[in-house]
């Protein structure tokens, strides 16, 4: 009995990985890159899916910049203001959840309490819209810039108008790579140039530069009314 108990522990362990491995492989962007190309030839079919994935990308932890590939491949260079709508929306579900959850957090730890108030007097410095769209500008995870926002208490409209200026500049490199049919078929997501990266980081980093100041070296948060 004992000896058949492990053997059914061993194959369900086998399964589990198996499944597991399936589902990770099905799931990756290249492989839903490549069974949205075979929708590419109905734009009302392959608008749905691109719907579909900018709801669930933010569950699947997937590279947002994945969006704009995607509607450069269907669209070409008409679909940027489609992709940067389609960035802004994904970015609504980590912000409300952040948000929902700040105030609990704050009371929790005493870390989260003081990062908060580090992020709320930036922002009052900069303004929201000006923080929001010079952190995406930086080379960090979409999803965390969303959860920042959120948890510091930034109001919807600005950061809905940050979003969308900060992500622009990533909607055009990720539709430059869509419109290459050989890119998207081989998988190839490695779309942004490190220069630039670079060029982005630094425009970003330059409109963060006077705030950071203004809050934790010079005057501090009373001067920037």
């Amino acid at each position: 009995m004992n000896r058949r108990f492990v053997l059914l522990g061993y194959v369900a362990a086998g399964v589990a990985v198996t499944v597991a491995a399936a589902v990770a492989w099905l799931a990756s962007p290249e492989a839903v890159l490549g069974r949205l190309s075979l929708l590419a030839d109905n734009p009302i079919r392959y608008g749905v899916a691109l719907l579909a994935l900018t709801a669930v990308r933010p569950l699947l932890a997937w590279p947002t910049t994945l969006l704009a590939v995607a509607v450069g491949f269907g669209y070409g260079w008409a679909g940027v203001p489609l992709g940067v709508a389609l960035l802004v929306a994904t970015a609504i579900l980590p912000y409300r959840l952040a948000r929902a959850g700040r105030v609990r957090a704050r009371g929790a730890f005493r870390v989260a309490d003081r990062l908060c108030d580090a992020g709320e007097r930036l922002a009052t410095a900069a303004g929201g819209v000006r923080a929001v769209a010079a952190t995406r500008l930086l080379p960090i995870p979409s999803d965390a810039v969303s959860v920042g926002a959120g948890a510091v208490g930034i109001r919807r409209r600005p950061f809905l108008l940050g979003t969308a200026a900060g992500e622009l500049p990533w909607v055009v490199v990720g539709v430059a790579v869509g419109v290459s049919l050989d890119r998207l078929a081989a998988g190839d997501l490695s779309v942004v140039d490190p220069t630039v990266l670079v060029a982005m980081a630094g425009v970003g980093a330059l409109l963060l530069a006077g705030p950071l100041y203004r809050t934790f070296v010079g005057e501090g948060p009373a001067s920037t009314a």
